[in-house]
């Protein structure tokens, strides 16, 4: 059973929608985007991002609301609020990175600025990659969707 094997059993199963419904929005992103970047008051966001105050406010509080941001009270000022990236948030940093990726390969045709460095060596990351449960980088090809139970059952069997 092949990945490319229309399956709607797999397709029902599949956490994408569920992602999609909590990230999938060009608004949600760029808030991602500014987190990462150390932005977390409301108002630097918003001049940052030159987004309307209602969507905005409207977008931090779905990625409140969803984990991927917590609210908190900022400790110097505790009337000023912090949008901080959570545990779920942090995790999504692959993510960004293959999406900014993806578009300076497709869409824009050349690299970002500023260019996203490992701070230690401070040169320039690599592709994000899938990779094998022991290391290989993989491909399209080299995929297929299992059920569950099977690869318990061939567990099992071994």
């Amino acid at each position: 059973m092949g990945i490319r094997e229309p399956l709607a059993e797999i397709a029902a199963e599949c956490s994408l929608p569920k992602a999609l419904e909590a990230m999938g929005e060009r608004w949600s992103f760029l808030i991602l985007r500014a987190a990462f970047n150390g932005l977390k008051h409301f108002e630097e966001i918003q001049s940052n991002l030159g987004i309307a105050r209602n969507i905005l406010a409207n977008r931090l509080g779905r990625l409140v609301d969803t984990g991927v941001l917590s609210r908190e009270p900022c400790p110097e000022d505790r009337r000023k609020i912090e949008y901080r990236l959570t545990e779920k948030g942090l995790d999504l940093l692959p993510t960004m990175i293959a999406l900014r990726q993806w578009g300076e390969k497709w869409e824009t045709g050349c690299p970002s600025n500023p260019v996203l460095v490992d701070q230690r060596d401070l040169l320039p990351i690599g592709p994000i990659r899938v990779y094998s449960h022991d290391g290989r980088p993989l491909a399209w090809e080299d995929l297929a969707f299992r059920y569950r139970e099977e690869l318990d059952h061939s567990r099992a069997a071994e």
